[in-house]
């Protein structure tokens, strides 16, 4: 019966024939036409033979249970929807008995054919049917639905085709049934229909939106007023509206929640502006009436406020877009929309409580497009709560945001309680990041809240500092992590919060203590020097110093007698570590200004003339902190010196002056006043005062003291000062440009200029040895007891040798001796300068001074016991210069790097675990670069691995030999498989040992890693990349 109903269908919405068009009559009198002749062919067709007798009782049925079927209408077009709705409930309850039937009565499996597929439902339509089935659905809702829409009420007729200002012209409003009460017919029986899962795709994936804006208009339209008394203007009753409510909301909550915003955005039309017709020509979307805006806009606001409803406002406006200006645009937006609370919201407090976690959760997607589009809608969201609704922002965003960080800083001291897991925090930093970093938009409040967990954030950082670099100092207690507990790495190469070991004894906790607080002053400088355009480390710089300043002040000041007889035990306990506390912080505050004069370049600590100014001022207020004491040791009276020949130098024209420089300065015009009545030296006082009316008059009154002050200045801290002249006396910004930080790049000439900076500060530091300087010269100097002078001329050697300067290419094994004399030396800046030389010559001269150096590693490993240490150290630092050269080998490293491989495995059998570790790190670098060339040692390169993995007691030896396997599987990458196939499950077997066996959480670190590396080989070479090439062969 099914194709029976499918056929009849089918003969009700043939299509116009093109002869009736052609005869010149109208579009609306040819789909009369058609309606009349398709109408009388299916009575013809139902009237016909006995096969159709159970469609006609089904049809008959059908009739006696509805009583909305109107047989005297005068309207053809309700004639023909009555027909389509009677046929597709008739469809609609056949097909729905067959289904139940179906499932009473399941069909069993055949079990001599189980790999058949299982029938399928009755209810399952062809191709053909589906097409047939969308074709009376459009009829349906184009003839008995649309029409009797109200004006603004979805999308008119007239606007979606020619053809549809034809239908509107064939509808007759003025016969009965009345037109709402058509719509109430036409909806429900959709719905009806509906309720069939096979019938439901084809009705809500076309016409949801019309459906939904009859719906609409059926419950919620105002009531018109009774004027006409006709009975057929009375509207719907209060039951049928109810329902229609009911229905709409029903099909609201199961449809998709995106395609229902998108069609409930649709329905509240276009704006007000574009109701007078559209600029370019075009026909525009009619302007909604008011009360359907506002029925959208109260649904809108409860689809938002579902679970996932923020993440249904964005797909629903976002779907489909391919990027470029446009995403952009709509992604701000939809931020927009996500950031403003509605005025249908019951309170601006409840809407935010369920939005913001919405909003944190559309940072969390793992599909790359939808995680670009969402991270933008996310971030910029937060960044207008956090400026527009800061309370919310703070209390329902910001918090949970940072709650791992909170937690981690500010839970319980309850060891049995659990940290903080690994995924929480990883997802915190990330997120973190895409707010704060991505958006790039700081205020006040989010800065605020970052400043309550940045010593959190610094702990956090110290903790990867630590394991990336594979000390052996324990990160110590940090004030930003919870007592009792500690950041340990996660199994998933992250961090988390667990509980901290104990340390019974006291020694080791000093150390700890000691070696941690000079790591987190060593990680806060590295952080301030990859501020490079940045004021912010010459500020701290000054802020500093002005602490240095008040602690000066301190120390001069007679401490008073304190009577502690009359004191409680908890009284003098207290006043004695108030004592305590003021001596350790004045000596974090001369660690931190040591090390950062060490570590940062005085041209990034004072990049500015006002930073310099700064900088004087804090010498000139120490020096007249001293005149209010009585005192003057020769360290303050140098200072006052440097810091007046520093304003001489800036006032003698080192640097051209602006008006705003002029009144930086003064603030030196106080200090130099005093320093000018108190001094007891005249010159003193009349160079302050000189100086004071030169800077008080902007430059206009120039006394000869000044230039002659500033050139004597200059004379005096020149490279050429006399030894005598101690180096402790310079301010900070001096030491730091006479001796280069060690953490720069040794690979690199140091160069300062010889003058002036580009601030105006005078540079006190040593210049490069100029290239026109003599060779002979660079040697002497080489051998010269001042170590910058020494550390200089050593890589002005290295340069010669790099540059291919021919006089230094004949003397090479001059240069060899030098460099290897100086491999002794105790400074870092005079030993990595020779290491450096020596692999430039290695590389250079490969084939004699790789013997040599090879010769030098061997013999410091039979060296007598008092000479045991120095030869170690010697030995480490020539293993440096072969990594080094290993590493500059390339392509070359199969043809020299076989005697290296030697020397590398005897290193790995020595005494000391220093030696061991050295030469496995340089047997994993030389390794990764020798190809096919490993092939023929890999069975011995196994053996020595996996015996060192599981039997050595020394934590960083196993951590090397992991190390090694990570780097070799790393280097042959796709070439694994054929160079170490031999020995690829030994060493497989070694990895998953030390993850299952080693106590050592840095080795199981690196394992993993290994492990990743082999995941990944092993997986490129099962399941290869399909490439789609055409070979094309020349035959001969």
């Amino acid at each position: 019966m099914t194709t029976a109903l499918i056929k009849s269908i089918s003969i009700l919405t043939k299509p116009i024939r093109e002869a009736q068009l052609s005869d010149g009559h109208s579009t609306q009198t040819a789909l009369v036409s058609a309606l009349q002749r398709n109408l009388s062919e299916l009575q013809e067709h139902m009237s016909g033979g006995e096969e159709l007798e159970e469609a006609r009782q089904l049809l008959e049925e059908v009739k006696r249970e509805i009583a909305w079927v109107c047989n005297d209408t005068d309207d053809l077009t309700w004639s023909f929807v009555q027909e389509c709705l009677l046929l597709l409930l008739c469809l609609a309850r056949h097909l729905n008995r067959l289904l139940e039937a179906f499932h009473q009565n399941p069909t069993a499996p055949n079990p001599a054919t189980p790999e058949a597929a299982p029938p399928l439902p009755p209810d399952v339509l062809s191709v053909a049917q589906q097409k047939t089935l969308g074709t009376v659905l459009q009829f349906v809702v184009t003839l008995g639905l649309c029409p009797y829409l109200a004006p603004g009420v979805g999308v008119a007729l007239g606007l979606r085709s020619a053809f549809g200002a034809a239908v509107e012209g064939a509808v007759r409003h003025d016969v009965a049934p009345e037109g709402e009460r058509r719509l109430l017919i036409t909806t429900n029986v959709l719905l009806e229909v509906s309720a069939l899962s096979s019938l439901a795709t084809p009705v809500f994936t076309r016409h949801l939106g019309d459906i939904m804006a009859a719906l609409c208009q059926l419950a919620y339209r105002p009531k018109r007023p009774e004027g006409d008394g006709t009975n057929r203007n009375k509207g719907l009753t209060v039951e049928e509206r109810k329902s229609c409510k009911e229905a709409l909301h029903n099909l609201l909550r199961i449809v998709y929640q995106p395609i229902v915003i998108r069609e409930l955005l649709v329905l509240q039309g276009g704006p007000k502006q574009a109701s007078s017709g559209s600029r370019g020509g075009g026909k525009a979307l009619t302007q909604a009436p008011t009360w359907l805006r506002r029925l959208c806009g109260q649904l809108l606001s409860d689809r938002l406020m579902q679970p996932q409803g923020v993440q249904a406002v964005v797909r629903a406006i976002l779907e489909g877009t391919g990027g470029g200006d446009s995403d952009w645009r709509k992604c701000d937006a939809v931020a927009k929309i996500l950031a403003t609370c509605p005025q249908q919201s019951l309170s601006a407090e409840s809407y935010y409580s369920q939005v913001c976690p919405q909003v944190l959760e559309l940072l969390h997607f793992k599909d790359k497009l939808t995680a670009q589009q969402f991270q933008r809608v996310a971030t910029r969201a937060a960044l207008i709560m956090v400026q527009d609704q800061p309370e919310f922002a703070r209390r329902f965003l910001l918090f949970p945001l940072l709650s791992p960080l909170h937690h981690s800083a500010e839970g319980t001291d309850d060891l049995s309680q659990d940290g903080v897991q690994e995924w929480e925090l990883t997802r915190c930093i990330e997120d973190v990041y895409k707010i704060c970093v991505v958006g790039n938009s700081p205020s006040a409040v989010l800065l605020k809240a970052l400043a309550d967990v940045i010593s959190t954030l610094f702990s956090l950082f110290l903790f990867i500092q630590h394991y990336m670099f594979g000390l052996k100092v324990v990160v110590p207690y940090m004030s930003g992590v919870r007592h009792g507990f500690q950041f340990s790495p996660g199994s998933e190469g992250g961090a988390r919060l667990a509980v901290r070991e104990l340390i019974s004894d006291e020694d080791d906790a000093l150390y700890e203590k000691v070696s941690g607080e000079q790591w987190r002053v060593q990680c806060l400088v590295q952080l301030l020097g990859e501020m490079k355009d940045s004021d912010l480390p010459g500020e701290f710089f000054l802020l500093l110093l002005q602490d240095l300043t008040a602690v000066a002040a301190e120390q001069e000041e007679v401490e008073q007698e304190v009577d502690t007889s009359s004191m409680t035990l908890l009284e003098l306990e207290q006043h004695l570590l108030g004592r305590v506390s003021g001596h350790g912080q004045r000596l974090a505050l001369l660690q931190v200004l040591a090390i950062m004069c060490d570590g940062l370049p005085y041209t990034q600590l004072l990049r500015k003339p006002t930073q310099v100014v700064g900088f004087i001022v804090s010498m000139l207020q120490r020096a007249c902190v001293s005149l209010e004491r009585g005192t003057d040791s020769p360290v303050e009276s140098q200072t006052l010196r440097m810091g007046m020949g520093l304003v001489a130098t800036l006032l003698s024209g080192a640097t051209e002056l602006t008006a705003d420089d002029y009144s930086s300065m003064g603030e030196l015009l106080p200090h130099l006043e005093q320093i000018s009545q108190q001094h007891p030296e005249p010159f003193i006082q009349e160079l302050a005062s000189d100086l004071r009316a030169t800077i008080a008059t902007h430059g206009a009154y120039h006394p000869k003291t000044v230039p002659k002050t500033a050139i004597q200045h200059s004379t005096a801290q020149s490279p050429a000062q006399p030894a005598g002249h101690s180096s402790k006396t310079l301010p900070a910004c001096t030491q730091s440009s006479r001796f280069p930080s060690r953490q720069q790049d040794h690979s690199k000439p140091i160069s300062h200029p010889k003058h002036t900076t580009d601030s105006g500060t005078p540079n006190y530091g040593i210049s490069e040895p100029s290239s026109s300087k003599a060779f002979s010269e660079c040697l002497l100097e080489a051998c010269d007891l001042d170590v910058p002078t020494r550390a200089v001329a050593l890589r002005s050697l290295t340069r010669s040798v790099r540059d291919g300067d021919k006089e230094a290419l004949q003397n090479k094994d001059k240069l060899l001796t030098l460099f290897l004399e100086n491999l002794e030396h105790e400074d870092s800046f005079v030993y990595l300068s020779a290491i450096q030389g020596l692999a430039v010559l290695v590389d250079t001269f490969p084939e004699q001074i790789l013997q040599r150096l090879l010769g030098e590693y061997q013999t410091g490993a039979t060296v007598s016991s008092p000479e045991r240490e120095r030869a170690l150290e010697r030995r480490l630092k020539v293993g440096e210069v072969l990594m080094r050269a290993s590493r500059a080998m390339g392509d070359l490293a199969p043809h020299y790097g076989h005697p290296l491989i030697g020397v590398f495995l005897s290193g790995t059998r020595d005494e000391d675990s220093s030696v061991r570790a050295s030469s496995l790190s340089n047997l994993g670098e030389l390794c990764q670069r020798l190809n096919f060339s490993l092939g023929p040692l890999a069975q011995e390169l196994s053996t020595c691995l996996t015996a060192l993995i599981k039997t050595d007691k020394e934590a960083e030896v196993r951590r090397a030999a992991v190390h090694v396997i990570a780097l070799v599987l790393r280097g042959l990458s796709d070439k694994t498989t054929q160079v170490l196939g031999d020995v690829l499950l030994e060493l497989y077997r070694a990895l998953k040992w030390v993850v299952r066996s080693d106590l050592d959480e840095v080795a199981v670190l690196h394992a993993q890693l290994a492990l990743e590396e082999l995941d990944d080989v092993m997986r490129r070479f099962i399941f290869p990349q399909q490439k789609l090439e055409k070979r094309i062969v020349v035959l001969p």
